[in-house]
């Protein structure tokens, strides 16, 4: 009998005059984009350490060329406080599983709070690339010296052409990636943090036994030194000029940089398994002792390994290739470590690069959903389904910017502080509010040091969180010129566009509002269900029937009480087909499939297991359910009540098509099998 021929749906001339009942789904469709698939919390922490840790390669030298000998003390005071900030999107992302700024931001202060927040980290993204790349090609190009050096020739490669042509080609590379759709795969980024810890540990250790053979080691100074340039529109204040407090934040500022990054932890959030918050804790973990080691660790000794006046002129572009440069060994030896260096920056930084087309144009698609953006942002891709005219604008502005910058880290580096505070700054605010206007909300994990007081649990340490981060964004407004004037009017030109495209498309907004977040679905349609089932790899099945958007108790008790990776939850909707030969389903209202299994994926990934998404069209929904069941061979069916049937009617209905599958001999008719109706507070059960 072939189960998807429509025509042989049922045939009275069966064996001893029975009826014989045959298959009565007509069509599978498998929800493609919605086989999620969770990965572990290391997987989680490599590709915010793509971007993340990639600073390490610029960060220092940035603060070197700012405010001198001292910068290695300030580059890890910031990874110190980066553990903090870590800790405060822990908080956020156990609040809203589909985390990032805007959601934060915009239940804790307002839509306006959260378009200039937006506004703010979409600039820092906008510099990420251009930054990342430059760098990039600044490391080839002195690896490429170093080579010409030995081999005795007398020219030299200009570092900003080829750091220009590099981080051009990068992004061409990545934007031509991105329209397909390839994304960097979280294997990838695995890959690259392996491969970078080991040559850390190898840089590290060169490094060490180099000052163990120098004997004396000279600690850099703790204060300062500012020039006029570090002070921006500080140099005509007079007390601002004094290095106390004051100077203490300036260089803070300058070196906050290292910590850009951090939002990709809210995004990546979303597809971290179970127990969500915490692999998320384990993640943050990973994350701050990798920055802390790679970027603050290796700063430090490339500021005592390094001669003073080499740190802010020669290697201010590529501070870690000339710690290996410099560390005691043969020169063969030296360049050979340099090269690994460089082949660790180049993966790390062009994963940056790409992380910020990702992180930019998720951002901008979550704006055109939330309404806020017209559909023109949303238009998709004739042959490759991307959402092309977001990323096209994103390349193109981090194009301009490598132009403008003539490949100057430093001129970047200037401006990048901008967006990393200033979206850290409404970040750590809104979620400080939330903690009194949302307190009946649940939170699995809330920033450390809090007072209860009534019904309120009292953010003292969120509160310190939030004075340093406003203190370094007032303190860098007035010191850094480039990154005010730049950062202020990108930031005010995006608020204004969001502001105008949010009027022209009020209607739209409301309709979203109104309806919902509603996942973009790939219905794959598939000739039988063995090809629909193919995927499962679990041991264990459970198959769970769903009928309603607004009547998943069931699958969220499903996936809540699932603690093993060897199950497999096969989510199924029967959908009514009218006038078909056998059976009477004239009249029968369908469901809005795509709000359904949107709140379907919703549910898996706020528990963080993974799902496959299923739609059948039938004539009979018990039927399906039961042809589904034994075809995947699943031990377990759940239901969640239904409102025109009481619970024992839809038992009795489901071992009424079972049993006819039975008398039809269907193979797996025979497997035991519980069935489970689940509604809030009770549950029916049957085994047959």
């Amino acid at each position: 009998m072939n189960p998807d021929n429509p025509q042989s749906a049922a045939d009275p001339a069966g064996p001893a005059g029975k009826t014989q009942y045959s298959f009565r789904v007509k069509g599978v469709a498998v929800l493609a984009t919605a086989m999620l698939t969770f990965i572990p919390f290391w997987k989680a922490a490599a590709i915010v350490l793509c971007d993340f840790g990639s600073s390490a390669f610029y960060a220092g030298g940035i603060a070197v060329r700012a405010f001198g000998p001292a910068f290695p003390w300030y580059i890890l005071g910031v990874m110190l406080f980066s553990g903090l900030l870590l800790m405060m999107y822990i908080e956020a992302c156990s609040l809203f599983t589909r985390g990032g700024i805007f959601p934060v931001v915009n239940a804790g202060l307002g839509e306006t709070a959260a378009k200039a927040a937006t506004a703010a980290i979409l600039f820092d993204f906008m510099l990420t690339g251009p930054i990342s790349g430059i760098s990039a090609g600044q490391y080839m190009a002195g690896l490429i010296n170093s080579v010409l050096e030995y081999c005795g020739a007398n020219f030299a490669v200009p570092g900003n052409a080829l750091a220009i042509i590099f981080a051009i080609s990068v992004i061409i590379y990545f934007w031509y990636q991105n329209i397909k759709g390839i994304e960097d795969s979280s294997d990838k980024s695995a890959k690259i943090i392996q491969f970078s810890i080991a040559v850390c540990f190898i840089l590290m250790i060169f490094a060490i036994v180099t000052l163990m053979r120098r004997g004396s080691i000279t600690l850099p100074p703790l204060m300062p030194q500012m020039d006029k340039n570090a002070l921006g529109f500080a140099a005509d204040i007079t007390f601002m000029q004094k290095i106390g407090y004051i100077g203490v934040l300036i260089a803070f500022g300058h070196s906050v940089l290292a910590m850009s990054g951090l939002e990709t932890l809210a995004q990546v959030y979303r597809e971290i398994e179970y127990p969500k918050i915490k692999n998320l804790q384990m993640a943050a973990l990973v994350i701050f002792v990798f920055a802390f080691v790679f970027t603050g660790g290796l700063t430090f000794l490339a500021s005592l390994v390094i001669p003073q006046d080499l740190l802010a002129g020669k290697y201010a572009e590529n501070l870690l290739s000339g710690l290996a440069m410099h560390v005691d060994g043969p020169l063969l030896i030296r360049l050979a470590l340099q090269g690994l260096v460089v082949t660790a920056g180049v993966l790390m930084l062009s994963g940056a690069v790409n992380t910020s087309i990702i992180g930019a144009n998720g951002i901008m698609n979550r704006l055109a959903e939330s309404g806020i953006l017209t559909d023109w942002f949303r238009k998709i891709h004739r042959r490759h389904g991307t959402t092309y005219h977001t990323i096209n604008i994103i390349c193109i502005a981090q194009i301009a910017v490598i132009l403008l910058s003539r490949g100057e880290i430093y001129l970047i580096g200037q401006a990048y502080a901008f967006g990393v505070l200033w979206s850290f700054v409404f970040e750590v605010i809104s979620i400080i509010v939330l903690r009194f206007k949302n307190r009946e909300q649940k939170r699995e994990f809330m920033m450390p040091f809090n007072i209860k007081w009534g019904h309120y649990y009292v953010p003292v340490g969120g509160f310190l969180v939030a004075l340093a981060v406003v203190a370094l964004a007032s303190v860098n407004l007035i010191t850094k010129k480039v990154a005010t004037i730049s950062g202020l009017s990108f930031a005010a030109a995006l608020f204004i566009f969001f502001h105008i495209s949010g009027k022209l498309n009020a209607k739209k907004a409301n309709d979203i509002f109104e309806e919902g977040h509603r996942e973009k679905l790939n219905r794959d349609n598939v000739p039988d269900l063995k090809t629909a089932l193919a995927d499962l790899e679990g041991k264990n099945r459970i198959l769970v029937a769903v009928r309603s958007p607004d009547n998943l108790y069931h699958l969220d008790a499903v996936l809540q009480n699932l603690s093993d990776d060897d199950t497999d939850v096969i989510v199924m909707y029967a959908k009514p087909v009218d006038n078909w030969r056998v059976g009477k389903t004239q009249g029968v209202k369908n469901v809005d499939d795509d709000k359904l299994f949107s709140n379907v994926i919703l549910a898996a990934e706020r528990y963080g297991h993974r799902v496959c998404p299923l739609m059948v069209s039938s004539n009979e929904p018990f039927y399906a359910i039961s042809q589904v069941t034994m075809e995947a061979q699943a031990g377990e069916i759940i239901m969640g009540v239904s409102g025109s049937h009481g619970a024992n009617e839809q038992l009795e209905r489901l071992v009424m098509a079972w049993g006819a599958l039975h008398d039809g001999k269907e193979a797996g008719a025979q497997r035991p099998i519980t069935a489970k109706i689940l509604w809030e507070g009770r549950e029916v059960s049957y085994k047959f």
